[in-house]
């Protein structure tokens, strides 16, 4: 199990220019915004606009604080996301932008490349198992509150903005307790890169 503090971790800008968003964990360790496999990341939304484009990228957004947002994926009609909202997943090279419905937000998002991984995103408020089925990766964040995880390795708490990496082969089972009234995500991930046989 790999802990990640929210002090730890860097700020960066968009990749349009248009805010900032504080990464979490990327793989391969320090990839930058055109060359990552993964990204768990968190952005303050202060204003109406569109989305940094990332071609042959799937996303998935969550709103963890604030009053939401509605946002207009490509062609599709308006969806509205808050944050008692399931996760919306989406291409990131159809262009997508966001109206926010009362002020700033932040939201969560996770990003593959899908030629190498592919991910699932879920909304943790109840004490859960880390159900890792078919993935090797969990990454779990707490986004308010406080959570304790009970794993092979013993127990930890994350306090909001901190995370864990865990992996199938050495840290399941675990455990995922979010304290009253705190949330957290969830985060699978799977290699989809296939290497190539003998003939």
């Amino acid at each position: 199990m790999r802990i990640i503090r929210a002090a730890d971790c860097r700020t960066t800008p968009w990749k349009n220019g248009g805010g900032e968003t504080t990464e979490i964990a990327v793989e391969p360790a320090n990839a930058s915004l055109d060359d990552f496999d993964w990204r768990i990341s968190m952005a303050r939304f202060a204003s109406d606009g569109p989305f940094s484009q990332f071609a042959g990228i799937d996303r998935s957004l969550a709103v963890t604080r604030g009053r939401g947002m509605a946002l207009t994926i490509g062609d599709c009609p308006e969806l509205v996301l808050d944050d008692i909202s399931e996760p919306v997943r989406f291409a990131g090279d159809t262009p997508t932008s966001a109206r926010l419905l009362a002020g700033p937000i932040v939201d969560f998002n996770v990003m593959t490349r899908r030629i190498r991984f592919d991910h699932r995103l879920q909304r943790v408020s109840t004490s859960t198992n880390c159900d890792f089925g078919d993935h090797d990766i969990a990454a779990i964040v707490a986004a308010s509150g406080e959570v304790s995880l009970v794993a092979r390795q013993g127990a930890v708490t994350l306090m909001r903005g901190d995370a864990a990496i865990l992996t199938s082969s050495a840290d399941a089972p675990c455990l995922i307790v979010p304290a009253p009234a705190s949330a957290c995500y969830l985060v699978l991930l799977r290699e989809t890169r296939r290497q190539a046989g003998p003939a």
